[in-house]
């Protein structure tokens, strides 16, 4: 028999009211958000909403956690650490993200235990474990994060229909992945390649893009947005602002890729694990040889 949505977050409720609290890996996005939400109905104020600060969080992103664990009623912790002070997080190989996950649930266990929780949750779902490179989840697995969505078997649309149950803001937010995902694999993180990659995504997000990202290839920058957004991307206005905005930060060439936005497109896996989510609709609309 299928377990309804409304049977799912009763389980999760019921599973975190017996906890003596819980700390949640707070990102504000989505997941993150519905955790938060649950944990607040089923403990109060023994829920602690946390974030971690870094060179890889964008400046809004930072500002949406605070708005969003507000809108929520959850208390809302900040805890500061650097990646770039770990030499296997700057290498960038194919384990960069379970380095960051690493090192991040490791300051919230810290938070915790001067808090006197004893339970560390995460957003991750059902979906998750399926979706291609995720060396971070086996950071999840190493430190026994309580992973309640995973737990209970709620899927990605259902976190979303969670969400919007709890009439959260973040119910229809796209993903996001931290600032040095931006980076492509094999080419070493840095201070200054995050800062050009936040500031030319802040020029993507005035414009009104939801879904996308600037790819840092070393100094050539790789637009992706989402094919809904491609026409808005190709408008001359944009290309010009983006060409000359995106000089301005440092980036010495900018191009539009025309697959669009890929997921992990940089990643080890990403190539194969991505679809081109664009490069259909140009087929149709412009047939190669008429």
């Amino acid at each position: 028999m299928t377990t309804s949505v409304e049977e799912k977050l009763s389980a999760v409720r019921d599973d975190l009211a017996t906890r003596d609290g819980a700390l949640i890996a707070f990102s504000g996005g989505v997941d993150s958000s519905v955790v938060a939400a649950i944990a607040r109905d089923a403990l109060g104020e023994r829920a602690v909403a946390c974030t971690a600060k870094s060179e890889t969080l964008p400046e809004e992103e930072l500002a949406d956690a605070k708005r969003v664990a507000d809108e929520i009623g959850v208390r809302h912790e900040v805890v500061e650490f650097s990646e770039l002070d770990n030499p296997d997080f700057v290498r960038n190989d194919g384990e960069r993200c379970y380095h960051c996950r690493t090192m991040r649930l490791g300051k919230m266990y810290e938070r915790a235990r001067e808090l006197g929780i004893g339970t560390v949750c995460d957003g991750t779902n059902a979906s998750d474990p399926g979706e291609g490179h995720r060396p971070g989840l086996r950071a999840v697995e190493e430190l026994e994060v309580f992973s309640p969505l995973l737990a209970h078997d709620v899927s990605k649309e259902e976190v979303r229909e969670i969400a919007a149950r709890y009439d959260l803001s973040v119910a229809d937010k796209p993903s996001m992945a931290c600032l040095s995902s931006r980076i492509p694999t094999g080419l070493e993180v840095t201070e200054e390649r995050l800062s050009r990659v936040e500031k030319a995504e802040r020029l993507l997000r005035t414009w009104g893009f939801s879904q996308f990202r600037v790819r840092d290839h070393d100094g050539l920058a790789r637009i992706e947005v989402a094919p809904e957004e491609m026409a808005a991307a190709l408008d001359v206005d944009f290309v010009r602002a983006a060409r000359e905005h995106l000089a301005d930060v440092g980036f010495d060439h900018v191009t539009l890729d025309l697959h669009g936005y890929r997921t992990g497109s940089v990643s080890p896996a990403g190539e194969d694990d991505a679809e081109p989510l664009v490069e259909d609709v140009f087929a149709a609309e412009y047939p190669i040889g008429e």
